[in-house]
């Protein structure tokens, strides 16, 4: 008799974005002539950049002749995009990497839901409130997470919350921990982590022998020239941190999917016997055996980001998107609403209005000005009481939708 894993039983029955599209498509289908305006889910209306789609359609036509061929690619990745990545992100930040600590993937997502394949499931696991669903739902599935208790939280995870009340900075965890995640700039709330509060983390993980996952999708909208772009730029990081990148809002590669991990040759983990164990070695042992690689045609279009022509193009994407971030605070910060992000970051955090719950909220802004956006507890207990919107729309809808949100609260 085959037997499931019954961890997955242990899940929400759906996850946050699917229940919110069945939301909407019910309300659609008993409002037809409604005009819904989506700043829900994280997705991106930008076209890819025009170096992107030029490097796309060369490579389209390399593959169409026997000489210029590829098949199966290095499962890590082709040494011209791990240089390019080398040589663009991290080295004028001051950080030293061999293209062998660079993991190119298909989207960050993958990665992080994949990393804790290489970990004990022993290990206890520390994460800021709220946070993207991913990290929670992975360590679930596999039985990491321990059981989900009817007040939303799971038994075996330590929470530290970030709220208004402590200025969206977490906590140090004030017991031994072993695995960390840290999303920055963060998603949902659109915040950013100093480079103090950031050094208080590696320092933590250093002395405690921990491993932090440090997801950095959004790095390229920090605005800021003193928030670090990456966790290498802390002292001692390399011995405590891996991670994950994406060219999904970076570059609008959400329908292209290429990503990239990066794993230094300095983080190890011990076995129970105290052997220590360079965890790169093990990720790739990994990789070769569930993953064939991303796409010579993905990677191609991911390499063309660096070029001087596609910087360009895609920061200009950056700043139209965070023009829509900006319009959306002013708009909202005038009505009244208590509102966070979106400065160093493509999303809105607001607080909702005093009593009303995450989703009733959002059943609130679906059926009076028929805009979508995510309940705040659909992203951890912390998150109850909030609300964020996406700044991904096109302007259009950014404007009208600022519009319609305003003139209901007014």
């Amino acid at each position: 008799m085959a037997l499931v894993n019954e961890n997955f039983l242990k899940l929400p029955v759906s996850y946050l974005f699917s229940d919110i599209a069945k939301k909407v498509n019910a309300f659609k289908v008993s409002h037809p002539t409604a005009r819904v305006i989506s700043l829900g889910i994280g997705d991106v209306t930008r076209p890819l950049a025009p170096a992107v789609i030029e490097a796309m359609h060369k490579a389209v036509d390399e593959m169409s002749r026997t000489s210029t061929f590829r098949g199966y690619g290095p499962e890590a990745g082709y040494d011209f995009l791990r240089e390019a990545i080398i040589k663009n992100d991290f080295a004028p930040r001051g950080i030293h990497l061999d293209p062998k600590e660079v993991f190119v993937n298909d989207g960050a997502k993958s990665d992080t839901g994949n990393i804790g394949d290489i970990l004990g499931l022993d290990n206890s696991i520390c994460m800021t409130d709220p946070i993207y669903p991913v990290y929670v739902d992975s360590n679930a599935m596999c039985g990491r997470a321990g059981n989900l208790t009817p007040g939303g939280v799971w038994s075996n995870i330590i929470y530290t919350p970030c709220n208004a009340e402590n200025n969206f900075v977490p906590a140090l965890p004030d017991q031994k921990v072993d695995v960390i995640y840290l999303c920055y700039p963060n998603n949902p709330t659109g915040t950013v982590i100093t480079r103090a509060e950031l050094k208080k983390w590696v320092d933590y993980a250093l002395k405690s022998d921990s491993i932090i996952m440090y997801d950095a999708a959004y790095e390229a909208y920090i605005q800021d020239k003193d928030i670090p772009h990456s966790i290498y730029e802390i002292k001692g990081a390399k011995r405590c941190a891996i991670e994950f990148h994406s060219y999904s809002k970076t570059a609008g590669f959400t329908g292209v999917r290429c990503g990239y991990t990066i794993v230094p040759r300095e983080l190890t983990a011990t076995t129970v016997t105290g052997e220590r164990v360079e965890l790169g070695a093990l990720w790739n042992r990994r990789q070769c055996t569930k993953f064939n690689g991303t796409g010579y045609i993905q990677q191609r279009a991911a390499e063309a980001t660096y070029t001087p022509e596609g910087k360009a193009q895609i920061q200009e994407t950056i700043a139209y998107y965070m023009e829509n971030a900006r319009i959306m605070r002013q708009a909202l910060t005038k009505v009244g609403l208590k509102v966070y992000g979106g400065e160093n970051a493509p999303y809105i955090w607001l607080k909702t209005p005093s009593g009303t719950t995450s989703w009733q909220f959002f059943d609130q802004l679906l059926h009076g000005p028929h805009i979508v956006g995510t309940p705040g507890v659909g992203f951890g207990p912390a998150g109850e009481g909030y609300f964020r919107l996406t700044a991904f729309g096109t302007r259009e809808d950014c404007i009208e939708a600022m519009d319609r949100l305003t003139q209901w609260l007014g």
